[in-house]
């Protein structure tokens, strides 16, 4: 085993168990963009604030324009409560929207524990997809894709496969979503990387396959680009049987 595989495998079990050892069966949004990054999947650079001045530190540090976003164990859905905002472009915003989110938290949801807020970098706007894993009490590991956006939403436009994926089967998911049109360069529209989105698919595979303690995973959304991907948010779920 090569050092770089033992400290990723190091980095997932000690996310996992500060996680259980907290009585939290879902990750928080750093934990979860931390743990997908192991498994090679691209996401946001992101920091942990825990003052306005260290929200500005890290706005500079990762540069603008950048989000905002609450971190708690008890808001999964954090733009209900107020807890997200984008496009922030200066230390004046940057100020301005920490306290607005805490305020936000502690009017929508004031029991909620607020364990800081990060700062991210604003991806650029792409086509958005959604790639997720679930385990099934009958099937066990699966994943599932879709397009994003109102795709996902309104025309439950999505496909599954029982994990482990291979690539061609990765491929058959992205094909089988009616809207695949639009990754492949519709009309005046550049066609999208589709080799890296298979890519995030068979390793949301491999999460779910060799991590029996992920109940859950969702990425969502993924913006696909001419060139690459970049996971924006992630979510993951842990079982809750016996440890």
């Amino acid at each position: 085993m090569s050092r770089s595989v033992a400290n990723s495998k190091v980095t997932i079990h000690h996310v996992i168990q500060k996680a259980l050892l907290q009585r939290r069966y879902e990750l928080l949004e750093p934990e979860a963009k931390e743990f997908i990054e192991t498994f090679g999947i691209k996401t946001t650079r992101h920091i942990v604030a825990s003052s306005r001045a260290d929200a500005i530190r890290a706005a500079v540090s990762i540069g603008y324009p950048v989000v905002l976003k609450i971190i708690s164990p008890d808001i999964s859905h954090k733009t209900d409560v107020g807890g997200v905002k984008l496009g922030i472009k200066d230390e004046e915003g940057v100020m301005a929207a920490y306290d607005e989110i805490i305020r936000n938290a502690h009017t929508n949801q004031p029991d909620a524990r607020i364990q800081g807020i990060l700062v991210e970098e604003m991806a650029t706007p792409s086509t958005e997809v959604i790639v997720g894993g679930l385990r099934d009490t009958q099937f066990g590991p699966a994943v599932m894709f879709g397009l994003g956006g109102i795709f996902v939403e309104v025309f439950k436009d999505v496909s599954f496969r029982i994990a482990p994926v291979a690539e061609y089967e990765a491929f058959d998911m992205i094909h089988d979503v009616k809207g695949s049109m639009i990754l492949k360069g519709f009309r005046n529209m550049k066609a999208l990387d589709i080799s890296a989105l298979v890519q995030t698919i068979i390793q949301v595979s491999d999460i779910m396959v060799s991590e029996e303690k992920i109940e859950e995973i969702d990425l969502n959304p993924v913006f696909v680009y001419p060139k690459g991907i970049i996971a924006v948010d992630a979510r993951i779920v842990l079982n809750q049987l016996p440890q």
